[in-house]
């Protein structure tokens, strides 16, 4: 395929003809090795059935992608408009949007408002390299453009899992709720197609005691466990289940959601007591955080037994548009990040078992901030702790560098967790390797430019960080903490 005008092959490469030089060879060196895509939100359905597609281009681009959405309603664009439907059947406010065509004309009408922004970078990639889309997409040329992706995503070439081995996608890990039966990846393994697609398990919704829909995940849970959850150790073993059953199923880690670090034991009476109050829906704001921050450690407790990698995800006020929660529920774009603490609030984990190497710990934040104060002095001294890479808002190219600049003094690279793309968009996969491999490139040039490292290091170190990093962090590499 051709460059469009708007690419360029030294994108995100410095100015500077040295280190863009050298920028570009250790890109070079590291652009073709496979994807290890540890945390994201594909679901496994598309992998699941070999004739699946990708459906509509408003399928693909548009409705399931939040960066999409909140960039356009945040101009005044109804989610109606764009093809979202109110849950629950409500009907109050405009018609769903039914017409895809309509809705990608809106999409192209207004696809401006993301120069300049990673979502803008990850569409105009995917369109280029993954469809063949030269010519940069406007309201002028919406319906060509639309016709042309019908047209190929029709064809055999363009399903998932033809897109799966065409990426180079080794290792694709999903998220999953924790009472999910897991269908998708049942169908997966009992196929004969080799793609390694595994679930993580993530169990927010069966912990956070205060969300709307806590009581039905938790008799979700029982149901999946033949337990009736009315104390912590029938809770906790259900969990423990659960956990057992996603090993089976290929899993490597968990992932746990949560607005606070906060993490503190409690006794099993004090414990009992919140779980008590949470059934008869009488559970506080306090009663939650001390609920949660025990279940961290309780998680981490569990990690250190049957081995899965602990991922968490720190900082996010979710659906912080009270309004559009209630329409069409979360993932709508409206989660806003919020500022975070670690030092203390982890503390009571770490002691337990920050220098348990059975565990691996892998924090994420959307407060920058707590980089170089907080996050890199702990991974630098924590055996467990690892720093995983910049998150949401915060993956981008400038977040990346900020990241690289504030982090890597402190904790080493090596006490780093590499990258992982955190979609939903499948088809921006590549993409996202392909703008963490061109940044990190970039600033390892600077260290060679200003005599750190050396390019045999720098070389190196690119490799760990486009694919030998993540590997090792999430124990793909064959490595197990333990004979469990």
């Amino acid at each position: 395929m051709n460059l469009g005008p708007t690419q360029d092959a030294n994108r995100l490469f410095a100015t500077d003809p040295a280190q863009r030089r050298i920028a570009r060879d250790l890109y070079e060196g590291i652009a073709g090795l496979p994807i290890v895509s540890p945390h994201g939100h594909v679901d496994p359905r598309l992998l699941a059935d070999p004739d699946a597609t990708l459906g509509t281009p408003t399928d693909l681009f548009i409705i399931p992608d939040h960066y999409v959405l909140r960039m356009l309603y945040s101009q005044g664009i109804p989610l109606e408009e764009l093809g979202v439907a109110a849950r629950n059947g409500q009907t109050a406010g405009p018609a769903t949007q039914t017409d895809h065509r309509r809705v990608w004309q809106l999409f192209a009408d207004n696809f401006f408002l993301f120069r300049a922004t990673p979502s803008g970078l990850w569409l105009a990639d995917e369109l280029r390299e993954v469809f063949g889309i030269d010519e940069p997409l406007c309201g002028g040329n919406a319906g060509a453009v639309y016709d042309e992706l019908v047209a190929t995503l029709s064809r055999p070439e363009f399903r998932p899992r033809a897109l799966f081995e065409r990426f180079g996608i080794e290792t694709l890990c999903t998220t999953d709720d924790a009472a999910d039966p897991l269908e998708g990846h049942r169908a997966i393994r009992a196929s004969s197609w080799p793609g390694d697609v595994r679930p993580t398990f993530r169990p927010d919704g069966v912990v956070n005691i205060l969300d709307p829909g806590w009581r039905d995940r938790l008799d979700a849970l029982s149901g999946a466990t033949g337990r009736e959850i009315t104390r912590t150790a029938t809770f906790l073993a259900a969990l423990e289940d659960r956990r057992s059953f996603f090993r089976t199923m290929g899993a490597v880690a968990t992932d746990h959601g949560v607005e606070s670090a906060y993490t503190a034991s409690l006794t099993e009476v004090e414990a009992d007591g919140i779980l008590a109050r949470a059934l008869r829906g009488e559970a506080t704001i306090e009663d939650a955080r001390r609920f949660t921050g025990h279940m961290l450690i309780e998680f981490a407790r569990m990690s250190v037994d049957d081995g899965l990698v602990m991922q968490l995800h720190v900082g996010s006020f979710r659906n912080h548009n009270s309004d559009l929660f209630e329409r069409f529920g979360p993932n709508m774009g409206a989660d806003i990040p919020v500022a975070a603490e670690f030092t203390r609030n982890l503390r009571p984990l770490l002691d337990r078992f920050g220098s348990d190497s059975k565990l691996t710990l892998i924090a994420f934040t959307l407060d920058e901030t707590t980089y170089a104060r907080e996050l890199a002095p702990l991974a630098g001294h924590y055996p467990a702790l690892l720093l995983g890479p910049p998150w949401w808002f915060n993956d981008s190219p400038n977040g990346m560098a900020r990241y690289f600049d504030q982090v890597i003094e402190t904790a080493g690279l090596y006490n780093t967790a590499g990258f992982n793309d955190d979609t939903r968009a499948f088809c921006s996969i590549p993409a996202r390797h392909d703008v963490w491999r061109r940044a990190s490139s970039n600033w390892l040039a600077g260290l060679v430019i200003r005599g750190i490292a050396g390019e045999s290091e720098a070389s190196a170190m690119a490799r760990e960080m486009a694919y030998g990093l993540a590997k090792r962090a999430y124990r793909l590499d064959g490595g197990e903490p333990n004979d469990a």
